[in-house]
């Protein structure tokens, strides 16, 4: 295994750690996360459907894991979509001083795209 292999894995496995945790704060509603969506423009009532597809995404890169790089790929995807989407959030609303927070998820998802999409 190469470095760049061992980088990208070594990310992934950050991106389905860090995803992991926040798929748990969103379906508790945890204080910082009701308040971050609430700066956004985000009502607490979604909160609890966004941590279903960010948890699919986390369920999609341990299936990869498991040898099913196809479905580790598409989960990677649809997680920089996801993320996209919350620094668009951020950017929209004008809440920058924690933009940093969804760029380091976007970041990692890039990396598990790019883990998934090289060849096995």
């Amino acid at each position: 295994m190469s470095i760049l292999e061992t980088g990208l894995l070594i990310t992934t496995v950050l991106c389905i750690a860090a995803n992991g945790f926040e798929v748990v704060a969103k379906a508790v509603k945890a204080q910082f996360v009701v308040q971050n969506s609430g700066e956004v423009g985000l009502a607490p009532r979604w909160l609890p459907y966004l941590a279903v597809i960010e948890g699919a995404g986390v369920v999609g890169l341990v299936i990869g894991f498991a040898g099913v790089r196809q479905i580790g790929l598409a989960a990677a995807i649809g997680l920089v979509a996801f993320f996209i989407g919350a620094v668009g959030a951020h950017i929209r609303s004008n809440v920058l001083h924690n933009i940093a927070f969804p760029g380091v998820f976007l970041a990692l998802a890039l990396g598990s795209v790019a883990y998934f999409a090289l060849p096995a």
